[in-house]
């Protein structure tokens, strides 16, 4: 038994516990290794196409289950659930990916220097392809055809009307999404309070108009499955034309982006299990 002194003492010895400000390093070090590697982009795109099936299933699902069971749904409730639906998921999988769920916001975050622009088209394949999920799902469960779930002009109002009414909401939305996500009006998950009380909200008083869609995702997978793209491009130009005004908007308020905050928030930590990592 080697004594004090001895060569191979320190083998005996009981292992020193690390300091704890190097532990907070080390870890912080390796999830932001973590945050850029490219290899964990499949968890930020599926992600993504979970949180906009969810989010389609909820706002296409409410019309569709009324139109099943009148009498069951109403129209408050059809406008307040995709927007508690979005709250949910930000808490859930926004430090994943970042819960766009919408095509114009991730063209947002791009054009504000906060987003990658290599990731845009993934982000929106992925939106597009969980809308298309989301409708396909109800149709063949509720039983109905997943028009009844899309958005379009009220009878008597023009498309044009529809598409103004679309690009005021979603510069509002929008506006919210990139202010929430700023360094200097970050308050944490309160945002996702912010995001989904605004979608409630212009619902409640905007959506007899044109929906309150402000989603071209969401208004895409019940065109697809009912076939009837007849006034889509007013729920993708109206959308658009709101989020490029809400970038300058936000320029004029803000200045430029880019800032750590607001590039964390926008593209998510993506914050998962390595290898000896711990990410508690």
């Amino acid at each position: 038994m080697p004594v004090a002194g001895e060569t191979g003492a320190v083998a005996d010895s009981p292992r020193q516990p690390r300091h704890l400000g190097s532990v907070i390093e080390e870890r912080t070090l390796r999830t932001i290794k973590d945050f850029d590697d490219p290899g964990q982009e499949w968890r930020r795109l599926f992600a993504e196409l979970f949180g906009t099936f969810m989010l389609v299933l909820t706002a296409a699902g409410g019309p569709m289950m009324a139109m099943a069971f009148p009498g069951t749904v109403s129209r408050t409730a059809s406008v307040i659930a995709p927007g508690l639906m979005v709250l949910a998921i930000i808490l859930f999988m926004g430090k994943v990916s970042g819960a766009h769920l919408n095509p114009v916001v991730s063209l947002a975050f791009a054009l504000r220097g906060d987003f990658p622009w290599w990731r845009v088209p993934g982000y929106i394949a992925v939106q597009l392809g969980g809308a298309a999920l989301a409708g396909w799902f109800l149709q063949g469960v509720i039983g109905v055809s997943a028009l009844y779930g899309a958005n379009y002009p009220v009878a008597g109002h023009s498309a044009v009307v529809a598409f103004l009414m679309e690009a005021v909401l979603s510069l509002g939305l929008v506006s919210v999404i990139l202010g929430t996500a700023s360094g200097a009006q970050n308050v944490g998950l309160f945002g996702a309070f912010g995001v989904g009380g605004y979608i409630a909200l212009a619902g409640l008083w905007a959506s007899p108009i044109s929906g309150a869609s402000m989603n071209p995702a969401r208004s895409f997978g019940p065109d697809l499955v009912s076939a009837h793209f007849a006034h889509y491009w007013v729920y993708v130009a109206g959308p658009l034309t709101g989020a490029l005004l809400a970038v300058a908007v936000a320029f004029l308020l803000r200045g430029g982006g880019g800032g750590p905050t607001s590039s964390r928030i926008a593209q998510g930590g993506a914050l998962t299990r390595a290898p000896g990592i711990d990410p508690s």
